[in-house]
């Protein structure tokens, strides 16, 4: 018991701490999130991507199996969540919802932080990896998932160009391939910017849970929060050494798949009519569950 404690006041309730400051903020002040959320999505993430990868010395190998881990993981998801929703006929667009919640996970702002309380920077460098392919399928397979019906398929994947992470990933790979240094007009300002990230993506986590209304389909709710925080590292678990991945990778790959669900499910559920409201729900409740169940898995990949 006294190491469960240890290892949730050590990395997961600097999390909590951080977000309910956010939370606390949007409520007393009404601060519009949308514009510090685009800071950090568009300046933020990818410094902090950039500088992860350069910096760190990740084998090429380890890099393409955390990104096909974090890929097939979530089309089990997809898949899995999928069948559940048509075993419980239900409507399309609570349909959608749910299997945002189930499927997609919150490798970016909860993620990335607790990887980097777990495991230092290197856990931090692996999980920006993942990090980068689950917001590729998010922005691609997610929107067509909250979309069915009302866009094609292709105007979905058009958002995949929309991550700046992913050209962080590029160049960074184009770098350490070249062999060049940066000077230091240009590494300062990337390191100020990748240092800004976390807290601000923590801050955001906070902002937007503070969005969440009235609790509404509980079992619904609860199956999606399962799916999320219980199956979906699970799956993890298996599936990691089935793709060759093992030490460091295995154990970031593992705990980011048992992140809750992600943030921006919201807003793309927002976007098209997704059952919005049942998506921040599931956002802000398997946020508020996680410790029960990251705590443990802490310690199970500890040994």
């Amino acid at each position: 018991m006294t190491q469960l404690f240890e290892l949730f006041a050590t990395n997961l309730l600097p999390i909590l701490v951080v977000a309910g400051i956010g939370f606390c903020l949007q409520r007393l002040l009404q601060i519009d999130p949308k514009p510090l959320s685009r800071v950090a999505f568009y300046a933020c993430l990818p410094a902090l991507v950039f500088q992860l990868l350069v910096n760190s010395r990740i084998p090429p190998g380890d890099l393409l199996r955390l990104m096909g881990l974090a890929a097939i993981l979530i089309l089990l998801m997809a898949l899995l969540s999928g069948a559940a929703a048509r075993g419980l006929r239900l409507p399309p667009g609570l349909a959608a919802g749910f299997v945002l919640s189930a499927t997609f996970m919150n490798a970016g702002n909860y993620g990335l932080s607790l990887t980097k309380f777990a495991y230092g920077e290197m856990g931090l460098a692996l999980a920006s990896v993942f990090f980068v392919a689950s917001s590729m399928l998010s922005n691609s397979l997610g929107v067509y998932i909250a979309a069915v019906g009302r866009t094609s398929y292709v105007r979905a994947l058009i958002g995949l160009f929309r991550v700046p992470a992913l050209y962080a990933i590029a160049l960074a790979v184009f770098v350490r391939a070249a062999d060049v240094s940066l000077p230091f007009a240009v590494a300062r300002p990337i390191e100020l910017l990748a240092q800004a990230a976390v807290p601000i993506m923590l801050l955001l986590l906070g902002m937007q849970m503070s969005a969440a209304g009235p609790l509404k389909r509980p079992g619904l709710l609860a199956l999606a929060v399962g799916l999320r925080l219980v199956v979906s590292p699970l799956v993890a678990w298996f599936l990691a050494p089935a793709v060759g991945l093992a030490g460091l990778a295995s154990q970031v790959g593992i705990l980011e798949a048992a992140t809750p669900t992600a943030v921006t499910n919201a807003i793309i559920a927002l976007e098209f009519d997704a059952e919005p409201s049942f998506v921040t729900s599931a956002v802000l409740f398997s946020t508020l569950l996680s410790p029960l169940t990251i705590t443990p898995l802490l310690a199970l990949l500890a040994r």
